[in-house]
């Protein structure tokens, strides 16, 4: 893949399961049986995708949620179109700790587009965990945010439907298209100069 045209990062605690939400997105996978490991700094994969009859290069950025490594992982917020805040609705403390990565995001890139992500709704719907994050505070604190879902990396459902809102979101945003068209132009540029100097050399 020699573009990404939208670049999107995901911020959240530790446990919540962002590697899990990527990697279901990305492989549609889920691996119950693989132990838990931190994420050091940011895991990067990308997709393409297929969106309102255009092809778009999205590339994921998994950043890790230990407080060790905030320092490092405010470099990968820089140029993000879309950001991506996990949270588990059966655990107060990463929904209160959401606050501080959406302050940590604004100082980086003010203006990209911020989603919320409640993560492993098949637990809630089995009954194995007890919600401790009301559903009519998550609600009032998404509207001024673009946008929220209740995934299930397990079973895959929301998954799918939440990135292609997001790159919706994007492709539907005349400034963000803008910049993509114009990024993908120099790339194009870029190659052929690459080439045409390259053309003459016999590598036999």
């Amino acid at each position: 893949m020699s573009r990404c045209d939208f670049k999107i990062v995901l911020l959240g605690s530790e446990h919540v399961g962002k590697t899990s939400l990527v990697i279901r997105f990305v492989n549609c996978n889920f691996n119950s049986s693989t132990p838990y490991q931190n994420t050091i700094g940011a895991a990067f994969c990308a997709k393409s995708m297929h969106v309102n009859g255009k092809d778009f290069n999205v590339g994921i950025w998994d950043t890790a949620g230990s407080e060790r490594y905030e320092a490092m992982t405010r470099m990968y917020y820089r140029g993000a179109h879309a950001a991506i805040i996990c949270y588990e609705p059966s655990s107060l403390e990463s929904w209160t700790r959401l606050r501080h990565w959406l302050q940590e995001l604004r100082t980086v890139e003010e203006d990209c587009k911020v989603y919320l992500c409640g993560t492993k709704k098949d637990l809630l719907d089995m009954g194995a965990v007890e919600r401790q994050v009301p559903e009519d505070i998550v609600a009032t604190y998404s509207q001024g945010l673009s946008g929220h879902f209740l995934t299930s990396s397990k079973t895959g459902e929301n998954v799918e439907e939440f990135f292609t809102k997001i790159v919706e979101d994007c492709a539907a945003d005349n400034r963000m298209m803008k910049m993509v068209e114009e990024a993908r132009v120099k790339l194009q540029k870029e190659e052929a100069a690459y080439k045409n100097k390259n053309k003459d050399y016999c590598f036999c």
